[in-house]
């Protein structure tokens, strides 16, 4: 569905709108003046976005402003809206409701199974800021080095906060580093914690596929593979306003497995596990807040999680390796485990109120994130059948204090003035702990444990980074009609240096139901300290031959040696233009944006010792056949229209409605990839084709959500249909690429609700069994890819599901 076609939805709800009376601006929240409850520590009970309360506080500084008054385009998530759904995974959830967040599923990828990046407006993860109650987020320890989209980055993950624990999410699409600071190219996702004093609710989700599976060479159906999750949430007042709102979350996932027949053995079976992994998590989280004095209250916020994944390498066959053989410890060839072990914190706490006439807000967080490596059911070949089973390959560690301030003022110059400004600072820690000497690989002999090997001594490190920085923010209501924004922002990071970007931003009301709204703006990612200093030497078995290489920062003497600098900013420069509309109970917002991302960083291709005489003498004291290492250089150009249109239509005999349909057009093309690395002659291919592919065509170019909600006094029912458009998972050459192809998703669910008592849901996620197109066995030569990995909305088929709960 291409943008005319959206524009002729959006039309046609609009003129069925047109009979309706124009409803009353949202000026209250919680029954208090909309810029007074923004400033109170509490609400007596969470509110959502689907009663039609759109204050928003993302993108703007200014109090009491909603997402249709904005002169950025913000959509505002509800968390009943995530929750009504099949899936309790937050990143699954937001991707399904936000059409220009997409959230891949990979299988077969190492730690990436575990730690899954979710992409904006198709950019890269860390292109994403994510802040948690306005509060800067910590990204994964994990870096991600492998064929995915996302390929070079280290990212929030969002699964860490658990659904249960949400009033709602704020995703601002535009461009905002001169307001938040680093990583805010693509947006601003701000998680909002639940807020109350009283009421409680708990809950259980089950589910399981059912669901026929068709790979090229395999046809089988399958039901099963379980989840289970079990949440709940209490609210605790104290004082004359204080609260205290806990939530926690248990789940338990089956892996699942859509591999294909492998053909290199007789009988012809399969061997692999391709799926989502095999997940045990558990997830708490508190928020609250009180008043110190009538003009001061006191706010804290804390959550943990600790997740256990399990993933499958691919499959190991019967035979003899490099001289080598288990063949005695696993007589029918072995499928190596990778056990990820993420333990993840968050911690903030702060003072906000009112200081003669400005509103301040003093803040400080802490965030950390320990991700363990443990490979099961594995071998090292080197030891041959004494070679023991299981392995602790060694951990990752990141880690992040914040201290900030924000100050604002509103002054009566033109109609208003609101003045912001504020303070940061930031310190990062990055860790790297070698696995058991057994886990190593040491040798081209010795690969170490097979599927995930451990971090050697040599990748051992710890390092660490400061940042300051300071903004303004000034936001003019200059008449009636005309709202104009200036922000400006300068950063001093202790290893690259300083940057300073600027923003700008529009907004002129022609008319009560027709505004346009525009910025312009410069932004900036500070390269990550994973990607500086990341180091780790894996082994690729090629024609039973152990293969090393190693991932080298581009600073250290290999590095330099092949030509690697010191890693700088990347740079952008933002552009959109919008309107919106409103008319009765119909809202729709169409917008346009450009998006030029300069000096980007990418993980370059393996540089092999076959290339050249000068490669093969710097890697011969690694005793590596390859290495790669991060670089600047290229640049890249996004295009694109999100529109968004609404229409809540209110019946006493039928109950209500919400309808919505909401559409992504985007187009991302790589304009420069660097060529040479200055010291290497020949030149080497630094990026390939599927690198930059990966970039264009690895998120879908169109992406279209249609979704009616009904509720009626406590029953409700809900259809939501996704269209995506075709991905393209690239490989070495055009005949290797595997394109998912352009499918539609449907999902159906039927609930009971009531505000206090039993809650009842059941429902149906993917009802029509729709699969990506299937990879063909030219490109699958061990059966395991099934189907590709960068499929937009997974691929394991038709789920079935109940919730069952109750609410207090």
């Amino acid at each position: 569905m291409m943008i005319g076609e959206l524009l002729l939805t959006a039309a046609t709800a609009a003129a069925l709108a047109a009979q309706a009376p124009l409803p009353p601006t949202p000026a209250t929240q919680d029954g208090a003046p909309a810029e007074a409850a923004q400033a109170a520590p509490v609400a007596d009970a969470a509110t959502t976005a689907d009663e039609g309360d759109d204050i928003v506080v993302t993108g703007t500084r200014v109090a009491g402003r909603s997402r249709l008054d904005s002169a950025s385009p913000v959509d505002v998530l509800s968390g009943a809206s995530l929750q009504r759904q099949g899936t309790t995974e937050l990143a699954t959830a937001l991707a399904a409701v936000a059409p220009s967040i997409d959230f891949p599923r990979p299988a077969a990828n190492d730690g990436t199974d575990a730690i899954r990046p979710a992409t904006l407006r198709g950019l890269s993860p860390d292109q994403t800021l994510v802040l948690i109650n306005g509060i800067r987020g910590h990204t994964s320890a994990l870096l991600n080095t492998n064929g995915t989209v996302g390929r070079g980055s280290a990212a929030v993950d969002l699964n860490t906060i658990p659904t249960v624990a949400l009033d709602r999410i704020e995703v601002l699409r535009d461009g905002a580093s001169a307001q938040y600071g680093s990583d805010a190219i693509a947006g601003v996702v701000n998680l909002r914690l639940r807020e109350a004093r009283s009421g409680g609710g708990a809950q259980v989700n089950y589910g399981f596929y059912d669901t026929q599976v068709d790979t090229a060479n395999n046809r089988r159906h399958v039901t099963g593979e379980h989840a289970v999750t079990a949440s709940a949430w209490q609210g605790i007042g104290f004082g004359s306003d204080g609260f205290l709102t806990v939530s926690g979350e248990y789940m338990k996932r089956q892996p699942t497995n859509r591999a294909d027949i492998d053909t290199r053995v007789s009988p012809r079976r399969i061997t692999g596990r391709y799926g989502d992994p095999a997940v045990t998590q558990y997830t708490g989280y508190v928020n609250a807040g009180t008043s110190l004095t009538d003009t001061v209250s006191l706010y804290a916020f804390g959550g943990y999680q600790d997740r256990d994944t399990r993933s499958a390498a691919f499959p190991r066959l019967p035979g003899v390796t490099n001289g080598y053989n288990v063949n005695t410890l696993y007589p029918n060839g072995f499928l190596p485990i990778i056990n990820t072990k993420s333990k993840d914190m968050n911690a903030a706490t702060g003072l906000r109120g009112d200081f003669g006439g400005w509103n301040a807000d003093l803040s400080v967080s802490y965030g950390r994130n320990l991700i363990s490596f443990r490979t099961l059911n594995s071998a090292n070949f080197a030891a041959g059948n004494a070679s023991q089973r299981d392995f602790y390959a060694g951990r990752l560690i990141y880690d992040q204090w914040i201290a900030g301030l924000d100050v604002t003022r509103k002054f009566d110059v033109f109609q208003s003035l609101n003045v912001a400004f504020g303070v940061e600072g930031r310190r990062e820690g990055y860790k790297i702990e070698a696995g058991e000497p057994n886990s190593r690989p040491v040798s081209r002999v010795s690969a170490g444990a097979q599927g995930f090997p451990g971090f050697s001594a040599d990748n051992e490190l710890e390092r660490s980074r400061r940042n300051a920085s300071a903004y303004v923010d000034l936001e003019a209501q200059v008449t009636d009609k005309l709202l104009v924004g200036l922000a400006g922002r300068v950063e001093d990071y202790s290893d690259f240096g300083s940057t300073a970007t600027g923003k700008a931003s529009l907004r002129y009301d022609i008319a009560p139901w027709l505004a346009l709204r525009g910025t312009a703006s410069t932004g900036f990612r500070a390269p990550s300290l994973q990607q500086q200093f990341f180091t780790s030497t894996a082994s690729v078995v090629q024609n039973g031959v152990p293969v090393l290489t190693i991932t080298t920062p581009s600073t250290s003497s290999l590095g330099t040696g092949l030509g690697g600098l010191q890693l700088e900013a990347e740079k952008s420069t933002n552009f959109s233009a919008g309107a919106v509309v409103r008319a009765g109970g119909f809202d729709l917002t169409v917008d346009a944006y450009r998006i030029r991302i300069r000096n980007q960083i990418g993980l370059s291709e393996n540089l092999n010792a076959s290339f050249s005489p000068q490669v093969a003498a710097l890697l011969a004291p690694s005793g590596v056949t390859a290495a790669r290492f991060f670089i600047n250089g290229l640049a890249s150009t996004t295009k694109g229209i999100d529109v968004v249109a609404h229409y809540r239509l209110r019946t006493e005999a039928a109950g209500a409605f919400d309808f919505t349909v909401a559409g992504n057009v985007n187009d991302v093309k790589v304009t420069r990839v660097p060529t040479s690395t200055a010291t290497l002659n020949p030149a080497p291919t630094l990026f390939a084709r599927s690198r930059i592919l990966s970039l264009e065509d690895g998120t879908p170019q169109q992406k279209v959500t249609g979704t009616i909600d009904w509720s009626l006094d406590r029953l409700g029912a809900l259809a939501r249909v996704t269209y995506y458009g075709d991905v393209n998972q690239p490989g070495t050459t055009p005949a290797a690429d595997v394109h998912t192809g352009k499918h539609a998703i449907t999902d159906l669910e039927l609930r009971y609700a009531a505000t206090k008592g039993a809650n009842i849901g059941i429902g149906v996620s993917n009802v029509f069994d729709v699969y990506p197109d299937r990879t063909i066995p030219a490109n699958n030569s061990t059966g395991t890819l099934g189907f590709p990995y960068y499929s937009p909305f997974g691929f394991n088929g038709r789920y079935l599901y109940a919730r069952l709960g109750v609410n207090w």
